[in-house]
């Protein structure tokens, strides 16, 4: 059992799972077969993936050093997935030791590992919440603890808005928790997008993957302009939404031809 009354039999193992394909994109370990098959297959129709997927975590890397080195000091990471090497208070903490961090995720295989790998530093905390439910996971007693809301937040939902439907309305969701975050909030967001592939063939077959194999969530992919409405009420830093390789690279920028196969975008806004 783990702190949130989980054990490993409460895990569905007869669908994919989006956080644990997304495991699979990265190299990890922690997924079962059936995640595996469906993300083989994602791969085979669509190899873009597992640059995209790697691409998207260096951009969190990036985004979190970001905002640790202008003051934030407490963060609330929605989404967070299957721990992998340099979670985000790892990499916060490289900076600054004192940062608190929040994790929130719907799967309850991440809370599995939560105990092994989000908490055995100090300063962080996990809770089972679904994005969807604002109010629960702000009112949450783990980011109560954690949290001071009289104090710039950062607040993460990386990788995690496009499993959210248009008639789920991901916009007012943002907001409400926009809403909640005080003068000096840093938002962090990425989100896949069709902007740079077409959506017929093999790219179109690849994410009908998500709905055809029963996995538990679908994805929608959004234009430029549609991710920018996330970032309403906030002030995107330079360089703006871009490609998650363009988000102020510490290394070498991408050719045209290997941007072209960056399927997300992915920006930091600060709420004024």
């Amino acid at each position: 059992m783990t702190d949130q009354g989980f054990s490993v039999e409460d895990i569905d193992t007869s669908r994919p799972h989006p956080a644990r394909m997304y495991n699979y994109y990265l190299g990890g370990k922690d997924n079962y077969e059936v995640d595996r098959k469906a993300a083989q297959r994602v791969i085979d129709l669509f190899p873009d993936i597992v640059p995209m997927a790697r691409g998207n975590l260096k951009f969190l890397h990036r985004a979190v050093r970001y905002m640790v080195g202008h003051g934030i000091r407490q963060i609330i990471d929605i989404g967070t997935g299957i721990p992998t090497a340099a979670n985000t208070h790892q990499v916060a903490h490289e900076t600054s030791p004192e940062v608190r961090v929040a994790y929130v995720d719907n799967d309850p295989i991440v809370a599995t590992y939560a105990g092994a790998h989000l908490l055995a530093a100090g300063n962080t905390g996990f809770l089972l919440g679904d994005l969807r439910d604002p109010e629960s996971i702000l009112r949450h007693p783990t980011v109560s603890k954690l949290i001071d809301f009289g104090q710039p937040v950062g607040l993460m939902l990386v990788a995690v808005l496009h499993f959210i439907r248009d008639d789920e309305d991901p916009a007012g969701l943002v907001a409400a928790y926009r809403d909640a975050l005080p003068a000096g909030s840093h938002l962090v967001l990425s989100h896949t997008t069709g902007d740079f592939h077409r959506l017929d063939g093999d790219a179109g077959e690849a994410r009908d993957v998500y709905r055809d194999k029963g996995a538990t969530a679908t994805l929608t992919l959004r234009s430029h302009h549609e991710v920018s409405g996330f970032f309403d009420g906030f002030e995107l830093v330079e360089p703006g939404l871009v490609q998650p390789p363009l988000w102020r690279p510490d290394g070498p920028v991408p050719t045209e031809r290997e941007l072209a196969r960056v399927g997300f975008y992915g920006g930091v806004g600060i709420k004024p």
